[in-house]
């Protein structure tokens, strides 16, 4: 392991519709390589790294009731859509080089061990890329609860959100040229603020275990490495940050 790192073990949570690229749905080859690539940097420094992405390229559960679906069918289908994003992802990080697990919240033993923890932590430890998919395995929890309560478990340092922007904004940055961005921010300020950085029971998840959040642009090149190493990079969410306007 490499002493100079600042996280050695995260949670890496990516959003599905990162994986859309160019495209306007599905998943781009090219942005499943460049993951991978970015993912294999960090490995090969020892970071121990746990991964959920979600399934919004694919299908939203939220989405559900609009299209006549109740809620709960549509949030197992939305699970199912995160387990094929993970499938994808653990092939690309496999051709980088690296040796992987799969890990289900709901039982498909064909394609993906069940998520134990005690199991989760000996591939960690053992230098595999662990991915979490499915979500918690229970209808109305999102995949930002699914990234915290994971990251609990294992025992991270950090949960790492990749995005597309530079990290937590007063407002959407891509809409609003003037939103003002946060280099440190509080979990109180980011729920008082209402600041879309994860949902309520995520956030709160995180505070009560003092677990920090690191909010990032993920399609930077070198943006992970840099942040493991403590560079300044993102916004960081934590119990003692300071907002900043």
């Amino acid at each position: 392991m490499n002493n100079n790192l600042k996280y050695k073990r995260v949670l890496l949570k990516l959003s599905g519709e990162s994986l859309m690229g160019q495209y306007g749905h599905g998943i781009d080859p090219g942005m499943l390589d460049f993951f991978a690539t970015e993912i294999k940097k960090i490995h090969d420094l020892g970071v121990e790294v746990g991964i959920v992405i979600g399934g919004g390229n694919i299908y939203r559960g939220l989405n559900a009731n609009d299209q006549g679906i109740e809620r709960v069918t549509g949030d197992f289908m939305g699970m199912l859509a995160t387990m094929i994003n993970s499938l994808a992802l653990q092939n690309a990080c496999e051709n980088a080089g690296m040796f992987t697990r799969l890990m289900s919240a709901i039982k498909m033993e064909e394609i993906a061990e069940p998520y134990i923890r005690r199991r989760a932590m000996r591939h960690l430890e053992k230098g595999r890329i662990v991915i979490f998919g499915a979500g918690t395995g229970h209808p109305y929890f999102s995949t930002d609860t699914a990234a915290s309560l994971r990251a609990v478990e294992i025992e991270a340092d950090a949960i790492v959100k990749g995005t597309r922007v530079e990290g937590v904004y007063d407002s959407d940055p891509e809409k609003n040229p003037e939103a003002s961005f946060f280099d440190k921010i509080s979990y109180f300020d980011v729920l008082q603020k209402n600041l879309r950085v994860m949902d309520l029971t995520a956030i709160s998840l995180c505070k009560e275990n003092s677990l920090p959040i690191i909010v990032f642009n993920m399609n930077k090149e070198d943006n992970l490495l840099k942040l493991v190493k403590g560079e300044s990079v993102g916004t960081t969410v934590d119990n003692f940050s300071i907002s900043e306007n």
